[in-house]
């Protein structure tokens, strides 16, 4: 099976560099799935599972929003903020949840949906814990 090269960064450090066959993505505009030979794509991320299968694993990670960058053979993944799902809690997720609720309070009026949506995202990685 076709392989790409898949890295994901987070400011503070590096999480993954590996081989993958299927990278599932949470993308601003609807999850979509990327494999070796996929069109080259640039576009955010929003706060979400993504998950990452190569050879018999599938690797979970928690992102917050961020950037992906992808072209035939390689994925990267620039995120705001990133961990392995095993790391997440419910502290951690109910402090996004709050400085999404607080970012939409203060954010410019044409910036209210987005603001929300974020909102709504973040509520929903919850199920995580």
């Amino acid at each position: 099976m076709a392989t790409i090269q898949f890295d994901l960064v987070s400011p503070e450090r590096k999480l993954a560099s590996i081989e993958a066959s299927e990278i599932q993505i949470p993308g601003a505009d609807g999850d979509f799935t990327a494999m070796a030979d996929h069109a080259p794509v640039l576009t955010t991320l929003r706060p979400g599972v993504l998950r990452v299968v190569a050879g018999n694993e599938t690797s979970e990670y928690l992102v917050t929003g961020g950037f992906v960058e992808l072209s035939a053979t390689n994925a990267s993944v620039l995120a705001e903020q990133a961990l392995p799902v095993a790391d997440v809690t419910r502290e951690l997720v109910d402090g996004l949840v709050e400085a999404a609720t607080t970012a939409a309070e203060t954010a410019d009026p044409s910036e209210k949906d987005a603001a929300h949506k974020r909102i709504a995202d973040t509520k929903a990685l919850l199920e995580l814990v």
